[in-house]
């Protein structure tokens, strides 16, 4: 898909807040007062509930219905390619511990994206070559609505966003996030211990999303985390760039699996280079 061939990005994100709006609904209204572990996944503690499957069935079919072609990466049923060019990177409840628990950070994450032909058919889009276009990340249980499209910024509840000015490293406040493997866990603890002592202070709040929207609106100053998959990090790094962030891998690479990194100029270099040196994306 070339330039020329790009849709409408507006139009895109009026979908991107339409869909994230109607599955924050039906998950915030529909949760009962003792949420259920329906599975798990990669282990014991990474928990998907009925919730969670429900509201990407309805992502799904309201993608079919406004935009039929368009393809759909999602983190329950996986990848339906389109014909388009256009992949709808959905996560119908990020931060799905939280919810378990009745915490209010969990959002749900829905971004437009293109790839690059080199992806193959059938291939799903990956972060590494995807252009991000449009992007919403919905919190039902406070309603604040965050919104990005590629070139025309970034907005809270239809006020604009821009990342804190840059800071040195001791006054930054830093969010991240852990891995539910033990081995991850232990080495992702270790980098902590060493990082602790060098910033202002450091968050878990518990939505990849919600952290990297938290960086466009100033909430913190920095945020890194190992493992995210597409759908933690499509909408929410889309929000942080076009509120003035840098959002970045380590070593010159893209965000991704490996590392995403997300701040303002001048504040994240530090934070790049303490976690280059500290072999952050490829312990455990």
């Amino acid at each position: 898909m070339t330039t020329r061939e790009l849709p409408d990005v507006a139009a895109l994100v009026a979908t991107a807040e339409t869909l994230a709006r109607e599955a924050g609904r039906l998950v915030h209204e529909g949760r009962p007062d003792r949420v259920r572990v329906h599975a798990t996944k990669s282990s014991p503690v990474d928990v998907v509930t009925a919730m969670d499957l429900a509201s990407e069935e309805l992502l799904r079919r309201r993608i079919a219905q406004l935009r039929p072609g368009d393809g759909i990466l999602g983190e329950e049923q996986g990848y339906e390619p389109g014909t388009t060019g256009v992949t709808w990177v959905v996560d119908p409840i990020d931060g799905t511990v939280n919810y378990l628990y009745g915490l209010a950070s969990w959002s749900v994450s829905v971004a437009a994206v293109v790839g690059t032909p080199e992806a193959g058919p059938g291939v799903a889009p990956d972060p590494q070559t995807w252009t991000a276009l449009a992007a919403a990340v919905h919190a039902p249980a406070d309603g604040r609505t965050f919104l990005a499209g590629r070139g025309q910024g970034a907005t809270l509840d239809g006020a604009p966003l821009t990342v804190n000015e840059a800071k040195p490293l001791e006054l930054s406040l830093v969010g991240t996030g852990f891995g539910y493997l033990v081995e991850r866990r232990r080495a992702q603890a270790a980098i902590v211990a060493e990082l602790l002592p060098l910033v202002r202070d450091i968050r878990r709040l518990g939505s990849a999303a919600l952290d990297l929207c938290a960086v466009a609106a100033g909430g913190l100053d920095l945020y890194y985390e190992r493992g995210l998959a597409p759908w933690d990090l499509a909408a929410g790094a889309l929000v942080a760039q076009e509120a003035g962030a840098v959002v970045t891998g380590l070593h010159g690479r893209a965000a991704g699996p490996e590392m995403t990194v997300a701040g303002a100029p001048g504040t994240i270099e530090a934070l790049v280079t303490f976690l280059e040196s500290h072999r952050a994306d490829s312990t455990a």
